[in-house]
């Protein structure tokens, strides 16, 4: 991919410690104003109980982004982003204060230690595929949609 080439990427956003809503929201302006990265659009809110997961219920959302960055420079500003957020990793899938998770990087399929593309858990995840459907629906079959329906998820959205 040459520089200055745009792709459409996709960020699942979560977060279930402190003000889970207020982090996922600051979390969106601040991969909005990342240099090289347009924000293209933002999934409602969701709620959901934890999957394979501690903690309390967590908020998630889904943004569409442009970007100029390579996906792993991108998975790194994103982890920056978590960082700032106050996110510790003391143990895999403890709770979290913000979680950033590169789900689509455009049609390519990236394999490697530190990230793979598309995200290997976002199939078998509603708090995923909800509101990514949201903002792309041809982007998650039904087929998908259909094997997470007993998933726990339900809309933050205050919109009647």
């Amino acid at each position: 991919m040459s520089a200055g080439t745009w792709v459409d990427a996709f960020v699942g956003l979560g977060a279930n410690l402190g003000n889970a809503q207020e982090a996922v929201c600051a979390a969106v302006a601040a991969i909005g104003a990342l240099d090289g990265v347009r924000l293209l659009g933002q999934s409602p809110l969701y709620g959901s109980a934890p999957v394979d997961a501690g903690g309390g219920d967590y908020v998630n959302a889904v943004v569409r982004v442009q970007t100029r960055l390579p996906a792993l420079t991108l998975l790194h500003a994103l982890r920056e982003i978590e960082a700032q957020a106050g996110r510790e990793r003391p143990f895999r899938n403890a709770p979290r204060t913000l979680d950033l998770d590169l789900l689509l990087y455009g049609d390519q399929r990236i394999q490697t230690e530190e990230l793979t593309v598309p995200h290997p858990r976002m199939a078998q995840r509603a708090f995923v595929l909800r509101p990514l459907a949201d903002i792309a629906p041809g982007r998650v079959p039904q087929s998908q949609l259909d094997a997470v329906a007993h998933q726990s998820v339900w809309s933050l959205d205050p919109r009647p």
